[in-house]
Protein backbone atom coordinates (compact mmCIF):
# COMPACT_ATOMS: atom_id res chain seq x y z
CA UNK A 1 0.00 0.00 0.00
CA UNK A 2 3.00 2.08 0.95
CA UNK A 3 4.37 1.78 -2.34
CA UNK A 4 1.30 2.57 -4.40
CA UNK A 5 1.11 5.97 -2.30
CA UNK A 6 4.57 7.07 -2.83
CA UNK A 7 3.77 6.17 -6.77
CA UNK A 8 1.09 8.41 -6.74
CA UNK A 9 2.53 11.18 -4.62
CA UNK A 10 5.27 10.95 -7.24
CA UNK A 11 2.86 11.37 -10.24
CA UNK A 12 0.74 14.32 -8.72
CA UNK A 13 4.66 16.13 -7.67
CA UNK A 14 5.35 15.81 -11.39
CA UNK A 15 2.20 16.14 -13.05
CA UNK A 16 2.32 19.44 -10.97
CA UNK A 17 5.92 20.96 -11.91
CA UNK A 18 4.50 20.37 -15.34
CA UNK A 19 1.97 22.52 -15.09
CA UNK A 20 4.35 24.82 -12.97
CA UNK A 21 6.09 25.62 -15.66
CA UNK A 22 3.04 26.30 -18.29
CA UNK A 23 1.12 28.23 -15.80
CA UNK A 24 4.07 30.83 -16.11
CA UNK A 25 4.75 30.67 -12.00
CA UNK A 26 7.76 30.61 -10.28
CA UNK A 27 9.19 27.89 -8.49
CA UNK A 28 12.62 27.70 -6.20
CA UNK A 29 13.97 24.56 -4.44
CA UNK A 30 17.22 24.16 -3.38
CA UNK A 31 19.34 24.29 -5.78
CA UNK A 32 17.69 26.56 -8.08
CA UNK A 33 15.03 29.28 -8.88
CA UNK A 34 12.62 29.76 -12.04
CA UNK A 35 10.36 31.35 -13.39
CA UNK A 36 8.36 30.81 -16.51
CA UNK A 37 11.32 30.75 -19.10
CA UNK A 38 14.50 31.30 -16.97
CA UNK A 39 16.15 29.87 -14.04
CA UNK A 40 19.03 30.66 -11.69
CA UNK A 41 20.67 27.38 -10.88
CA UNK A 42 23.66 26.44 -8.65
CA UNK A 43 25.89 23.03 -9.06
CA UNK A 44 27.78 22.43 -6.02
CA UNK A 45 30.01 19.18 -6.23
CA UNK A 46 31.44 17.28 -9.24
CA UNK A 47 28.45 15.52 -10.31
CA UNK A 48 25.99 17.68 -8.96
CA UNK A 49 22.76 18.15 -11.14
CA UNK A 50 19.59 19.42 -11.61
CA UNK A 51 16.31 19.19 -13.58
CA UNK A 52 14.97 21.80 -14.28
CA UNK A 53 10.95 22.79 -15.22
CA UNK A 54 12.15 24.57 -18.38
CA UNK A 55 14.11 22.23 -19.51
CA UNK A 56 16.73 19.63 -19.68
CA UNK A 57 18.93 18.34 -16.81
CA UNK A 58 22.15 20.13 -15.97
CA UNK A 59 24.82 18.63 -14.77
CA UNK A 60 28.45 19.33 -13.32
CA UNK A 61 31.29 17.62 -14.49
CA UNK A 62 34.33 19.58 -12.39
CA UNK A 63 36.27 22.37 -12.30
CA UNK A 64 39.59 22.97 -13.62
CA UNK A 65 41.78 25.93 -13.41
CA UNK A 66 38.50 27.98 -13.51
CA UNK A 67 36.45 26.33 -16.00
CA UNK A 68 33.60 24.04 -15.33
CA UNK A 69 32.77 21.67 -17.62
CA UNK A 70 29.05 21.38 -17.63
CA UNK A 71 26.29 18.54 -19.27
CA UNK A 72 23.10 19.58 -20.22
CA UNK A 73 20.62 17.07 -21.63
CA UNK A 74 23.78 14.93 -22.74
CA UNK A 75 25.27 18.06 -24.54
CA UNK A 76 28.66 19.14 -23.02
CA UNK A 77 30.21 22.23 -23.16
CA UNK A 78 32.56 23.98 -20.54
CA UNK A 79 32.78 28.00 -19.41
CA UNK A 80 34.69 30.42 -17.05
CA UNK A 81 33.11 32.86 -14.84
CA UNK A 82 31.40 35.72 -16.66
CA UNK A 83 30.82 33.13 -20.42
CA UNK A 84 27.89 33.04 -22.29
CA UNK A 85 27.02 30.02 -24.48
CA UNK A 86 24.12 28.08 -25.90
CA UNK A 87 24.18 23.97 -25.39
CA UNK A 88 21.46 21.46 -25.06
CA UNK A 89 18.43 24.07 -26.22
CA UNK A 90 19.53 26.45 -23.43
CA UNK A 91 21.35 29.67 -22.91
CA UNK A 92 23.86 29.70 -19.83
CA UNK A 93 25.62 32.12 -18.38
CA UNK A 94 28.07 30.92 -16.11
CA UNK A 95 27.94 34.01 -13.30
CA UNK A 96 30.60 32.57 -10.57
CA UNK A 97 32.83 29.29 -10.92
CA UNK A 98 34.33 28.80 -7.90
CA UNK A 99 36.84 25.23 -7.00
CA UNK A 100 33.82 23.04 -6.19
CA UNK A 101 30.72 25.47 -7.38
CA UNK A 102 29.33 26.90 -10.26
CA UNK A 103 26.12 29.50 -10.38
CA UNK A 104 24.66 30.09 -14.21
CA UNK A 105 21.55 31.51 -15.54
CA UNK A 106 19.70 29.28 -17.61
CA UNK A 107 16.76 30.35 -21.00
CA UNK A 108 15.38 28.79 -23.13
CA UNK A 109 17.18 29.33 -26.77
Amino acid sequence: MTTSRNALAGTVLAGGLGLLSLAGCSFTSENFSCDSNSCTVTLSGDGAEVDLPIGPTISLGNVENGRASISVGGASASCAEGESLSVGGLALECTSVSDDEVKLSASLN
